[in-house]
């Protein structure tokens, strides 16, 4: 694994470490990724104004439970709204007007993106592509990381590319969105890094990325934004794209994208029966889908059958704000707007656990092969590890 130096005049024209192959997990004994940074509790960053991820042995609860927190990722000064992870690197985007890239190896900040009109309210990564993607008001940035920090093109909610960055003042915020623009709420892209999908109002744009245009959209026919994408093409035998959409009408829709559609694609199904409020967060995998809501409730779907299988009524308090499968697969990660964590069993949606995570939102949930990472309006990203020890007995042999 690289060791990432730094260029002596602090600039951020640093190259991250390639990723691994994503089936690296190996012994449980050898899972803790950070076994090259110091047990300090605070290690100060080489370079000023750089973030670290800190050891949070101190702060490592007293009461045995079924996470972690071992690290903390210290950088970001306001709410962090979105992270990604490989198994190397982590991404985060903020209401500081950041994105920031994180070794995992070193526990240091690689990088940190600047140039957004507000809040960055989504981010993702192609490890096929080393192209790395962000979110703020109607606006993609396109990043490409073997050239540090510079942004590549620009995408907007109406379908137009332009080269490089697009100029937006960077001392003042920009609520408002021109004429024929619209506040862009998720993305997403497929495994190989060649399509991205782009939910703005109530429709979801498709861009082709090898020649960076908007090729079709998804439409169908929801009465509200749609807040939230999943995407899956890892598991079709005939290579078409699983795209599900949902929205603040309460409804789920699942379309299907082949490589090469363009035009306007209506949805294969609607998933019925809807939730009491709109769709905050999604989990694909497969066939098998998770939904969670402002109604606090956890749908369990099957896409294969088109049917609800399971609802986890009043499975928090708050909002459902996100939704991921815990490393291994073989359970259900959701976070709360009440900064609660809970662990699901997939197949009997029994509830495994619960922590307080955080004192303030979650909102947004990642892992990789072997750790957790939760976002939060308090700033920090927490970094979590499976105690698989705390773990039920029959939850315990899924890992085995």
């Amino acid at each position: 694994m690289c060791l990432l130096g730094f260029s002596s005049d602090g600039g951020d024209s640093q190259t991250p470490p390639s990723s691994p192959t994503p089936n690296r997990r190996g012994n449980r004994e050898d899972s803790n990724v950070f076994s090259r940074l110091t047990s300090q509790t605070h290690v100060q960053s080489p370079v000023a104004n750089r973030g670290m991820i800190n050891n949070a042995a101190t702060t490592r609860s007293k009461v045995p439970g079924p996470l972690q927190h071992s690290h903390t990722a210290d950088g970001h000064t306001k709410a962090v709204l979105s992270v990604f992870s490989t198994e190397d690197m982590l991404f985060s985007s903020s209401k500081d007007r950041t994105a920031k890239v994180w070794d995992l190896a070193t526990g240091t900040e690689v990088l940190s993106l600047s140039g957004h009109p507000n809040n960055v309210i989504s981010v993702k990564y192609s490890e096929e592509t080393k192209l790395l993607y962000t979110v703020s008001t109607y606006f993609i940035k396109v990043w490409d990381l073997r050239e540090g920090n510079k942004c590549v093109k620009s995408l907007t909610s109406s379908g137009l590319t332009n080269d490089g960055s697009m100029n937006v003042a960077s001392s003042t915020r920009h609520a408002t969105c021109p004429p024929g623009e619209t506040n862009i709420n998720d993305i997403a892209l497929n495994s190989t890094g060649s399509m991205l999908y782009s939910a703005a109002g109530n429709t979801v744009k498709l861009w082709d990325l090898r020649s960076f245009k908007a090729v079709g959209k998804l439409s169908g026919g929801h009465q509200a934004a749609v807040m939230v994408l999943a995407v899956d093409d890892t598991d079709t035998a005939d290579g078409n794209i699983c795209v599900v959409t949902g929205s603040k009408d309460h409804y789920i829709k699942v379309f299907e994208v082949m490589d090469d559609s363009t035009g306007l694609l209506t949805p294969k199904c609607n998933l019925e029966p809807p939730h009491y409020d709109g769709i905050q967060s999604l989990c694909l995998m497969g066939d098998l889908l998770f939904s969670g809501s402002r109604d606090t409730c956890i749908k369990k779907w099957d896409l294969a059958e088109q049917k609800l299988n399971q609802s986890i009524n009043n499975s928090h308090r708050d909002w459902i704000t996100g939704l991921a499968f815990m490393p291994g697969g073989n359970a259900l990660l959701s976070g709360c707007r009440g900064g609660f964590l809970k662990i699901w069993h997939i197949d009997s949606c029994q509830q495994l656990g619960e922590i307080r995570a955080h004192i303030s939102p979650v909102n947004a949930i990642a892992t990789n092969s072997r750790l957790i990472f939760t976002a939060a309006n308090e700033g920090g990203i927490k970094i979590w590890e499976p105690a698989w020890d705390q773990m039920p007995e029959n939850v315990q042999e899924l890992y085995v």
